[in-house]
């Protein structure tokens, strides 16, 4: 019988792209959990496919509604659930944080609720991928980087909070209730569809928008001594599929990330290195610095190496190539953007 994937979050940049590759690369039939009012830029190519119930389908639903998520595992009855959808912004997560502890943690609590409900029903047992995040390491002394897996948790921003919990609650529900969920904490990982209120993704489409006369020739900049370990979202995606497939063990939990360390900053140099204009500026914005920053990103990634063989493939290049361009592509069609 053709195995079934429900993927909540599906048309977000990581969403996406999974689908993308379980389309290619196998024969399950996906289901995609979305919000009604959810933007589905970065599915649009995919629309095609789902209109016409060709292994695609979206399904209508909301962490922060029990009744939308019964029904999606209902139909769905998947063998494999990737819960990928959050409040993922850590910089909004100030504004916003009773929205982002609600979503992320209880909107978890319902989701992990209704799948054991189903399987103590007899109605599915599937492996279940918790995705939580870097973010909960928070600020983490310089002796103690690489970050490996035991690393004590000093989450630094509501988000980083609310992923906490995601990621307790991942083990706590395998641990005392039998469920199959396997937990990962991607370090950084960016790409064509990244958020624009991501650092490298708003310095992409900053530039694309210079280089098009929309803006001054001034890249607007938060914190840039922060070191991060990119990753590219296409190898993240593959790493997803081989955590649920390659002998996953409940229970366990497993950092996850590229092999490319940078500054922040010279992230940014890359990007204006790629730009047909030379005559762009810096300027840091007060109010795209966070309060408290995990400015030591940087994962040993040693352990789901040695379990499932992944390795990322992408060089960091490329990865920063496709972003720029891929807001190229958008600023080309003539849409409005917000300047952030």
């Amino acid at each position: 019988m053709k195995k079934r994937a429900l993927i909540t979050g599906i048309t977000g940049m990581v969403g996406s792209h999974l689908a993308d590759y379980l389309l290619e690369h196998t024969e399950w039939d996906i289901y995609g959990l979305c919000r009604w009012r959810s933007p589905l830029d970065n599915v649009e190519h995919l629309l095609e496919r789902a209109n016409k119930k060709e292994r695609l389908y979206f399904l209508y639903g909301d962490l922060n509604d029990s009744v939308s998520l019964h029904k999606a595992v209902e139909t769905s009855s998947p063998d494999y659930v990737f819960h990928l959808a959050a409040q993922s912004y850590p910089r909004t997560s100030f504004d916003a944080p009773l929205d982002t502890l609600n979503t992320n943690i209880l909107g978890t609590a319902r989701l992990l609720e209704t799948l054991k409900y189903f399987r103590d029903a007899g109605r599915g047992d599937p492996v279940i991928h918790v995705c939580s995040s870097s973010e909960v390491f928070g600020r983490v002394p310089k002796e103690k980087v690489p970050i490996r897996e035991t690393e004590s948790f000093h989450p630094a921003s509501p988000y980083a909070i609310s992923k906490t919990g995601t990621d307790l609650l991942g083990q706590f529900y395998a641990q005392a209730y039998g469920l199959k969920t396997v937990t990962t904490r991607m370090f950084t990982h960016t790409g064509p569809r990244r958020g624009d209120v991501f650092a490298e993704s708003t310095f992409a489409k900053q530039i694309a928008m210079i280089e098009a006369g929309l803006l001054d020739p001034v890249v607007k900049v938060g914190n840039l001594d922060s070191l991060r370990t990119f990753a590219d979202v296409r190898d993240a995606v593959r790493a997803y599929y081989m955590l649920v497939t390659i002998n996953p063990v409940p229970g366990e939990f497993y950092n996850i990330g590229g092999s490319y360390t940078c500054t922040v900053g010279q992230m940014l140099e890359y990007l204006l290195s790629r730009s047909s204009r030379r005559d762009i500026r810096i300027e840091v914005d007060p109010e795209r610095l966070r309060p408290i920053d995990a400015d030591l990103q940087v994962p040993c990634t040693d352990k789901f190496k040695q379990h499932t063989g992944w390795q990322p493939q992408i060089p960091f290049e490329k990865t920063m190539d496709d972003l720029l361009e891929y807001w190229r592509q958008r600023v080309r069609t003539g849409q409005l953007f917000l300047q952030r």
